[in-house]
């Protein structure tokens, strides 16, 4: 299946000439990516891993599908390509069916974009000429993107040599139990507590001054943090006393990975108790087959532009073949109710096996997380909780990290791993044998790293 000719040209060329993301270039060796199937995928040496990353937490339907390949395939025959203004049947199904998965009647539109950060820029763009206010509220522990607005909104070391101070944000503390910030010592409290912080920034901050609260149903990359009870709908509470457009970002939770259609929908009345007026999305919505993005927007946003352009667009606004891919994720998800199994295979396997790996394992703190979205938080000691590494470790600080990394591949295992996490997360199609093969494989590297 591998030639590995081919992959050593491909590091070659690689390191010759592609310049890489979030990284110091010189010391990069990155794994040749050779080919890939199901929750499957090959190196340049043509070993076999199993895809517990699901590279960046978006192949939620797994690789090389042959609905989505075939979709693609037929959309190129039939319209490769089209600029932005022109209707297209591919771009305007995608959106019907993603306004058809969201929760209750508010968001009806559908403005495409090329991925996540993209989303987040426009929806915020929106929520401040939709309010004529500019300053934007969001989380310490977040990450919503790269590009101007979205990297200063995130919350993780990424945004320090990015951050201007002049972006017109201001970040708050949100619910995390494991290291609660408030002291408390149930999910019911952290909520409470977590909403009093946020209700004191905004009255601080002055609530006239504030457009928008962006928040991730699901905090993703910066920890797997699940909301607690009532915590979403106390946030959209204080958001529609003050006339603050609530932005939630799905762009990693959904489409079935936190095993509902989205994250918000954990958080009480299948998701209308959130009711944000915008939605971003990305990963999942195709699997990342080909780029694509967007913000659904709530009726009320999207009246204030009925007879004022939106001054915002893309080139690339829901390419046909990218809306072609979403057409037929969502309608494989329906149909083989993939959102169901990701959230059976979070309760019946990676929930229990996870919390089992613990008892085996002193170096794992705490296991959280729903359908296919989990993480295991490393300590070097349960009763101070210190991580393995330090925040924003890099180098020998984060050699511990690095050596999981290198067992876990040695073994067949493509981890994700971020700052003293393993996150869990493999395409929401792994099947009840292959998640419990890859925690075992997860549980056999943790021993070699870390012992007993």
């Amino acid at each position: 299946m591998v030639d590995t000719a081919v992959s050593a040209r491909t590091h070659e060329l690689d390191r010759a000439h592609v310049f890489h993301s979030w990284s110091a270039q010189g010391a990069l060796d990155p794994m040749v990516l050779a080919a890939a199937q199901g929750c499957w995928v090959w190196d340049g040496q043509g070993n076999r891993l199993l895809d517990f990353s699901s590279q960046l937490v978006f192949t939620n339907v797994g690789h090389q599908h042959p609905a989505l390949v075939q979709a693609i395939t037929d959309q190129v025959a039939t319209l490769a390509t089209s600029a932005p203004q022109h209707a297209v049947a591919s771009r305007s199904e995608a959106a019907r069916l993603i306004v058809e998965q969201l929760p209750g009647e508010r968001l009806q539109k559908v403005f495409f974009t090329n991925g996540g950060t993209e989303a987040i820029e426009n929806a915020v763009r929106m929520a401040r000429l939709h309010t004529g206010r500019h300053k934007v509220l969001s989380a310490y522990r977040s990450y919503h993107g790269h590009t101007a607005t979205s990297i200063h909104l995130t919350g993780d070391p990424r945004r320090w040599p990015n951050d201007t101070g002049a972006a017109g944000v201001v970040h708050f503390f949100g619910p995390y139990l494991y290291r609660s910030v408030f002291h408390a010592q149930t999910p019911e409290q952290e909520s409470q507590r977590a909403l009093a912080h946020l209700e004191q920034v905004i009255t601080l901050e002055g609530p006239s001054t504030l457009a928008a609260v962006v928040i991730e149903s699901v905090v993703g990359t910066a920890g797997v943090l699940m909301p607690p009870p009532g915590y979403l709908a106390g946030v959209r509470e204080l958001c529609t006393r003050h006339g603050i457009m609530l932005v939630i970002d799905e762009v990693m939770a959904g489409f079935g990975r936190a095993g509902t259609w989205f994250g918000y929908q954990h958080d009480g009345a299948e998701g209308l108790a959130a009711d944000p007026d915008l939605v971003a999305f990305a990963k999942g919505v195709n699997s990342g087959y080909v780029p694509l993005g967007g913000v659904a927007i709530s009726t009320e946003i999207a009246a204030t532009f009925a007879e004022r352009p939106y001054p915002g667009g893309l080139t690339y606004s829901g390419h046909p073949l990218a809306a072609a891919a979403a057409v037929a994720t969502i309608e494989l998800m329906k149909h083989e109710r993939i959102v169901e199994h990701a959230a059976e295979i979070g309760e019946q396997v990676l929930g229990p096996e996870l919390r089992a790996l613990a008892e085996q394992h002193q170096v794992i703190g705490e296991v959280r997380g729903a359908g296919v979205f989990w993480a295991l938080e490393l300590v070097s000691d349960r009763q101070t909780r210190e991580p393995v590494v330090p925040y924003n470790a890099s180098g020998s600080a984060n050699k511990p990290m690095a050596e999981l990394v290198s067992a876990c591949r040695r073994r067949g295992l493509l981890p994700f791993v971020a700052g003293n996490r393993v996150h869990v997360v493999p395409p929401c199609t792994v099947s009840e044998d292959e998640a419990r093969y890859g925690v075992a494989l997860l549980g056999n590297a943790l021993g070699e790293v870390f012992g007993g």
